[in-house]
């Protein structure tokens, strides 16, 4: 069975967009996918619980004496040049080496223990950057999340298979935010235009690397909308011809 995206999951859990239904099948019938998205969502609460706190207590002395056990531990593990036979004619020279918390070592590698402890620090960050404002160091006001103009459901188009789907939205910051899920595999490349309904006239807002997951498009900021309101990806050749190969694959009229 394969399993939804982590990026996705993340995306998800933080309410950026709904499940296709597709994805909604697979989570009713995968408990490891819908145990990770209830560990994000979990996270994600916990980044939105704390956005009003500025000041914290200190952690406990104890805490700090096994921050510092820990790392006198790692250090005194032996590294392979500690292990190396001297050559001949070489003298061993034994020397302590204090150990502090403050000193740092050059070359050392980080012990598993620590290296399990950054990377999941690092993925709760990442899981939580697209909900929670980062607070200032000088108690600035959270920065502010585009607002979300424009949006609409992406749906299989023409003989595209019907579990291709989608979403995009128009953010404030003059971005297209793309959701494609299950695009059928093509030799050349997706594109992403908008097109005036009336007129058929279209113009290239980018190109998508893959056919599942997400991507932001920067869209001019003379583009009247309301004129060119529908989303449609293709597929794309690799023969220098920049019109639409009228292959479509997805498609969807912008509401908002």
């Amino acid at each position: 069975m394969q399993h939804l995206d982590h990026d996705r999951l993340v995306f998800l859990a933080l309410g950026e967009s709904e499940a296709a239904d597709g994805e909604a099948t697979h989570l009713d019938t995968c408990g490891h996918c819908r145990g990770e998205l209830e560990t994000l969502q979990h996270v994600a609460g916990l980044g939105a619980g704390t956005q009003g706190l500025t000041d914290l207590p200190d952690p406990p002395e104890h805490v700090w004496q096994g921050i510092v056990a820990e790392i006198r531990a790692a250090e005194e593990l032996p590294t392979l040049a500690d292990r190396r036979p001297p050559r001949a004619g070489e003298q061993v020279a034994v020397q302590e080496r204090p150990v502090t918390t403050a000193r740092r070592r050059r070359g050392r590698r980080w012990p598993g223990w620590a290296t399990t402890a950054v990377t999941a620090t690092a993925a709760a960050v990442i899981g939580v950057a697209g909900t929670v404002a980062v607070l200032g160091t000088g108690g600035d006001e959270p920065t502010p999340q585009p607002t979300v103009l424009a949006s609409a459901p992406l749906a299989a188009f023409g003989a595209t298979p019907k579990d291709a789907s989608g979403d995009a939205r128009v953010l404030g910051d003059n971005q297209l935010h793309l959701h494609v899920a299950n695009l059928p595999n093509v030799p050349g490349y997706y594109e992403v235009w908008l097109i005036d309904p009336r007129t058929m006239e279209m113009f290239s807002v980018g190109t998508l690397s893959n056919g599942s997951g997400d991507a932001l498009l920067p869209i001019p900021p003379n583009v009247d909308l309301r004129t060119y309101s529908v989303v449609d990806i293709s597929a794309e050749q690799y023969d220098n011809n920049t019109r639409h190969s009228g292959d479509s694959l997805l498609r969807g009229t912008l509401t908002g």
